[in-house]
């Protein structure tokens, strides 16, 4: 098994992909053609963004970190060299839902920062996490 893509649904498919092929390194890979509408798939890498035209139901704005509800995708995340370096690339573009944090007191340079992609689903910008080697035994399961 190995991961995918993501989903989205998009008010307007082209300020989504230009949000992230401008901001986050991702490429049009692929649009498929349905008709009255299209879906635009995005990759970077082996991670792809699937992006659909959104329905009629209203838009939840998210805060913070995301939003807590089951069922509904918290955050995406994405990892940096220098958190200050993309927050100063992308300028006005970030609409900041919190931080930029530090979390030295688990992983020493560690920082983050949350923003609202064009449609509200928060992504998030991290850099210098790393795992946690003791949580991996020998043989690389990984434990609780």
């Amino acid at each position: 098994m190995r991961w995918s893509h993501v989903g989205l649904n998009c008010t307007d498919q082209k300020t989504t992909e230009e949000f992230y092929t401008r901001y986050f390194g991702f490429a049009r890979a692929r649009v498929v053609d349905l008709g009255d509408s299209q879906i635009v798939f995005l990759r970077k890498g082996d991670a792809y963004l699937e992006l659909f035209p959104a329905g009629a139901e209203p838009a939840r704005q998210a805060e913070n970190d995301g939003p807590p509800a089951p069922g509904r995708i918290r955050h995406l995340a994405f990892q940096t060299d220098s958190v200050d370096s993309f927050l100063a690339d992308i300028g006005d573009a970030a609409d900041v839902t919190l931080g930029p944090l530090a979390f030295d007191d688990f992983i020493c340079g560690w920082r983050t920062v949350w923003l609202r992609d064009p449609d509200g689903v928060i992504v998030e910008v991290s850099q210098g996490y790393t795992d946690d080697d003791s949580s991996h035994d020998k043989d690389g399961a990984q434990h609780g």
